[in-house]
């Protein structure tokens, strides 16, 4: 059984260990080894022994650790691999991968997702004709892979919506920048979206915020809804932007990690203007980094909704017979000793680390936050709750073929304007459609309305960067934002 004994190393790596650890881990050993050999000489069938520990024992042990923590075969240490170093082409989605589930986090502007009409908090039921219920998380990240090479037919869920949606997806070179819009959102005001954290991101928020005005604003909006994370040297270089030299960004702990602080550079010179982060359910990992630290050095104001929660360190480690593991191996705190790890449920060991985190801490200026996982906003705002109307337009996609149409019939300039002639034009648009809103419920969405066809009209005649910049004003959590750093 010598050779059962080095497989289980791969599941056991080698610390220093004192002499009742390594008693108690033989004493453990040989209970495992004889219940194996009982197993494989009484089983009623015989044992595939690959599957016994690759798809058993050893999946089983790192399951009572957290979900995050994963043994890795050759075929799927290859293919994690790949999807490290092959980013280069493909749909544009980020996406949260569980077992039996893909929901997308986020479609990046610009990619066949997104141009598709694909959207956050979509789940894909079918890829190219494989229901992913069946899947485990292996099987999803490999269909995954090789999907993103060749077209692709897509079933999609969208809550709130019964009816099942179906995308194809032709995959493209993808060079999606990590900030994507900055701009005045009125006079003086900044406004500037990061999507996500890659190693350009500190060096393209400092360039937009320069390009915007740099020091001489008179605040500053940064969204970072929807912001799933990336590296973290860009989440610390974009906090410091923003922090006094020497105060802390980051703490990092774990048990076998040795606890370190990462702090603003002493030379560092920040802004100082007003600031308003801007966050959400989607917001994870890196932007949780970037509001957490903002927030604890009560430096800006925090607003929109309760963030993810993900702040684990994750290590991918090489082992022998070219497998491999992703370990959970520490966590990130913020720098008022928050956990921004969400409590992962009492079946896993790190919920007991979380659950003392759930008590209150203070920031630099003296104010109570609470910990618990993931990042509090200061002031919670939600998005404007759809009316029917609003959901029937974007479900028939009226208002874009409406712009479409109005666009070959009429010029349009930067200056134009939705007149009440336009918005009498477009009901009869959607009368002819069998859409007939009462006086009540138009009334209501007049403003809406208005909104959603010059901003379509601005997609469409000037690209989505000039669409945005018209809707984005009107989103609740930006005129909060606007209404706290105005005062």
């Amino acid at each position: 059984m010598i050779w059962l004994l080095l497989l289980l190393g791969i599941a056991f790596p080698a610390f220093p260990q004192d002499a009742g650890d390594d008693e108690a881990l033989e004493k453990h050993v040989k209970t495992f080894v004889d219940i194996f050999a009982l197993v494989e000489q009484e089983a009623a069938d015989p044992v595939d022994t690959d599957k016994a520990f690759y798809q058993g024992a050893i999946p089983g042990l790192l399951r009572r650790l957290d979900p995050h923590s994963v043994f890795l075969e050759k075929q799927q240490f290859d293919q994690l691999k790949q999807l490290q170093t092959s980013m280069q082409k493909g749909f544009g989605s980020v996406v949260s991968v569980v077992p039996g589930r893909v929901i997308v986090l986020q479609a990046l502007p610009g990619t066949p997702s997104a141009k598709a009409g694909i959207a956050p908090g979509d789940e894909i039921l079918v890829i190219n004709g494989y229901d992913l219920s069946r899947l485990e998380i292996e099987q999803l990240i490999a269909l995954l892979s090789q999907s993103r090479r060749q077209q692709a037919r897509l079933t999609v869920r969208r809550p709130g919506n019964a009816r099942l949606l179906e995308f194809v997806l032709v995959p493209e070179e993808l060079q999606s920048p990590s900030v994507d819009r900055a701009f005045l959102i009125q006079s003086g005001i900044g406004y500037v979206r990061v999507t996500s954290f890659d190693e350009n991101t500190g060096r393209l928020v400092r360039e937009s915020i320069e390009k915007l005005g740099g020091a001489s604003l008179q605040g500053l909006v940064l969204d970072l809804r929807g912001n799933p994370g990336g590296v973290l040297p860009a989440a610390l270089e974009t906090a410091a932007l923003f922090l006094k030299p020497g105060q802390r960004l980051l703490s990092v702990r774990g048990r076998r990690v040795p606890e370190q602080d990462k702090a603003v550079p002493l030379g560092a010179t920040p802004y100082e203007f007003p600031l308003a982060v801007l966050i959400d359910q989607k917001s994870a990992s890196a932007s949780e980094i970037v509001a957490g630290a903002v927030q604890d050095h009560d430096r800006g104001v925090v607003l929109g909704q309760p963030s993810f929660g993900k702040g684990l360190v994750e290590s991918v480690y090489p082992l022998s017979f070219d497998h491999g593991l992703a370990l959970t191996t520490a966590l990130y705190y913020t720098p008022s000793g928050r956990s921004i790890q969400r409590p992962l449920g009492e079946e896993f060991a790190l919920s007991e680390t979380s659950a003392k985190n759930d008590r209150e801490f203070k920031t630099s200026g003296g104010r109570t936050v609470r910990g618990g996982g993931g990042i509090v906003p200061d002031h919670i705002v939600y998005p404007d709750a759809p009316s029917r109307l609003r959901m029937v337009l974007e479900a028939s996609g009226l208002i874009t073929s409406f712009a479409t149409d109005y666009l070959i019939r009429n010029q349009a300039d930067e200056r134009f304007e939705v007149t009440p002639a336009i918005l009498d034009e477009f009901q009869v648009y959607l009368s002819q459609r069998n859409i007939r809103p009462g006086l009540a419920e138009w009334s209501r969405e007049r403003e809406f309305v208005q909104t959603r066809l010059k901003a379509e009209v601005f997609n469409q005649a000037f690209g989505v960067e000039k669409g945005d910049e018209v809707e984005i004003p009107r989103d609740p959590v930006v005129r909060k934002a606007l209404e706290l750093i105005g005062q």
